[in-house]
């Protein structure tokens, strides 16, 4: 059987990695290219009497070596590791995506064009005239609808059949028809000449000159071939997406928009999840007895350990985070799926860039809003180094899946003032968009003040890409949602509950002096604590979540109950007796909730900061800079409310 190398390009939002997964399904693995931080991901495609093992490069405009994304494609081609090259373009947009196919185009001549969103093409009244797009190309071209699967198979052969062939002598004189030879007579020829070429990397100003001159000879070549095989019926989709956009990315109507999306979110999460919750609250701690029956045999230690603490600490994470995180990741992933994300990072980018950063941290912050180390590991896209700091190191500020209970738990108790249930969610939704919009703020101060210090520096300029808007894939989104993000991030969260409720567990029954080690613990952290308006059992819970932010209440309750478990909680009444009975208050709730949005990044994305940075002196400061804000912050909030007799 015959093997080949595939290398998969394309620019962002082209289906490119819809291509990949369709064809490899499970069989694929990512990798960092040698020497970078970029990730090249792998996998396989089967058929009878073919192997094709593709390389899905990084998403790119071009292959001008302008950011390590660019660098990382351009040297995978030029390596002659691939034996075929497939480009993907996006059949809605296919001047700009010629441009990149006309660069790879002059690399190698066994190259493939697929033409992607075929589908979503016809609906637009866009058709692609694909033998006259190939013929001006030298280059099979091939339309498929990746997301049906529609011409994956044939692709697939047309690639094989590509690689096998022979190297032709004439590749870069290609006989096109007349019509298409008439529209791109006037554009100046693509040279593959080596001693122009090496003149072009030079640094002086006749290299720049030269690049200069073969860029705007790409991008009129491929204007003028796109030109010349697209025709359009009707423009009734486009007017519908400029209508849309006059909406969602409007100076006037776009950030309204955008809260009022993310508020109908939180809502829908809030009010889904609370009976859910309780019901596998009841369930799971109703566990417990046949447990304690089934290891009566051992020592009490033994079995306290296992249930008091694994058990139902694993239990109350199950119960608080499983219900919202199953209802927000699909959402936020239908978001995505239709568009509408972003929309969000366009009507960020002046918010960030009055920062001195770089406007792709809206999209890297909204990554972060499902789990702050995979916002740092987004944060690549971002070209500057400097720029791409800044946004690592204040990802956390806002708040992940992680600290998404604690934040629900704590508005619902204290600041859901309705009489109704679907009330009480409206306010506990008002509350909490007050909350993100509250941690936004606080990342473009923190990014202000490090792009003004230590950080100092012009912000640079970048594309950024709208899709167009799609009907999104339900199905899809619900399986890609649950099982790739849901119970992923749950099933992390287990791995570091379980023994971290063993931990707590040990420092609550372990007994010195007059005390538990939790409450000596606890003592060491008060003074603290009651000068930021709550005491040393929280401030203990925020430090024993340094490996998850998940575990920060179930340490907390296993604190106040002082028997190192979680036996008087059977839901939501009883944690607000709980912590009532422990001295809260509604502005001991407000500064909780303060620290829960501002302070040190979990183990995990403190690891991810010192990979990425490779530095431990920046992640000192990602870890110290939130925690040293939401200290003063706390201490400012008590005090004023102190002043005021509140």
């Amino acid at each position: 059987m015959e093997e080949y190398t595939v290398a998969l390009a394309g620019n962002p939002n082209v289906g490119k990695s819809t291509v990949f997964n369709a064809l490899t399904g499970l069989r694929q693995h990512t990798g960092n290219w040698p020497g970078k931080t970029v990730e090249l991901a792998r996998g396989v495609y089967q058929d009878d009497s073919f192997r094709l093992r593709l390389v899905d490069l990084p998403g790119t405009y071009s292959l001008q070596a302008d950011s390590p994304e660019e660098q990382v494609a351009g040297d995978f081609i030029r390596s002659g590791e691939a034996d075929v090259t497939l480009v993907v373009a996006d059949a809605t947009c296919l001047r700009r995506s010629l441009h990149l196919a006309v660069q790879v185009r002059q690399m190698t001549a066994r190259m493939v064009l697929c033409v992607n969103l075929m589908d979503e093409a016809e609906r637009r009244g866009i058709h692609v005239d694909l033998p006259r797009l190939g013929l001006a190309l030298g280059v099979p071209a091939v339309g498929t609808s990746a997301r049906s699967g529609q011409g994956l198979k044939e692709l697939c052969t047309v690639l094989a059949k590509t690689a096998a062939a022979p190297d032709r002598e004439d590749r870069w004189h290609v006989t096109y028809e007349p019509e298409v030879e008439e529209s791109i007579a006037a554009m100046a020829p693509l040279s593959q000449d080596r001693a122009l070429l090496r003149l072009m990397e030079r640094e002086d100003g006749n290299g720049q000159r030269l690049r200069d001159q073969i860029i705007a000879a790409q991008m009129g070549r491929a204007e003028a071939i796109a030109d010349a095989c697209v025709r359009r019926d009707n423009a009734r989709a486009d007017r519908r997406d400029r209508r849309l956009d006059q909406l969602l990315t409007s100076r006037r109507t776009g950030i309204p928009a955008m809260l009022l999306l993310l508020a109908g979110v939180f809502y829908l999460t809030i009010w889904g999840a609370n009976y859910p919750s309780e019901l596998l609250s009841r369930w799971l701690m109703g566990l417990q007895q046949p447990l304690t029956k089934l290891l009566s045999g051992a020592p009490w230690w033994l079995r306290g350990a296992l249930v008091d603490g694994v058990y139902r600490t694993v239990a109350w994470v199950v119960s608080v985070m499983l219900p919202p995180m199953a209802i927000f990741f699909p959402l936020f992933t239908l978001l995505e799926d239709a568009g509408l994300l972003p929309r969000v990072a366009f009507n960020l980018d002046r918010f960030f860039r009055s920062a001195g950063a770089h406007g792709r941290q809206s999209l890297t912050m909204c990554m972060g809003f499902g789990c702050n180390a995979c916002g740092v590991t987004g944060c690549r896209i971002i070209d500057s180094p400097r720029e791409r700091l800044v946004a690592m190191l204040t990802n956390q500020f806002v708040p992940c899946n992680g600290r998404f209970p604690t934040l629900i738990a704590l508005i619902t108790l204290f600041f859901s003032g309705g009489a109704t249930t679907w009330s009480r969610a409206l306010s506990a939704t008002a509350v909490f968009l007050l909350m993100i919009v509250f941690a936004v703020t606080m990342t473009w101060l923190a990014s202000r003040l490090l792009s003004g210090t230590v950080l100092r520096g012009e912000a640079s300029s970048f594309s950024l890409e709208l899709p167009p808007y799609r009907m999104p894939r339900i199905g899809q989104v619900l399986v890609r949602s649950l099982l790739d993000r849901t119970l992923f991030v749950l099933g992390r969260a287990l791995t570091v509950a379980a023994p971290a409720g063993l931990i707590i567990w040990m420092l609550a029954n372990v007994h010195v002096g007059d005390g538990t080690l939790l409450s000596h613990l606890s003592g060491v952290l008060d003074p603290l604590g009651r000068l930021m308006g709550l005491d040393g059992m929280i401030l203990l819970a925020f430090l024993l979540g340094f490996p998850a932010n998940e575990i920060v209440l179930p340490a907390l309750l296993m604190g106040y109950l002082q028997s190192g478990s979680l036996t008087a909680y059977e839901g939501l009444p009883q944690l607000r007796e709980i912590l009532t009975t422990n001295g809260w208050t509604g502005l001991t709730a407000l500064c909780a909730m303060l620290v829960c949005l501002l302070h040190f990044p979990c183990g995990t994305t403190c690891l991810t900061i010192r990979r990425e940075s490779g530095s431990w002196r920046w992640t000192a400061v990602g870890f110290l800079l939130p925690t040293i804000m939401g200290i003063v912050l706390c201490i400012l909030v008590n005090g004023a409310a102190r002043l005021m007799g509140m």
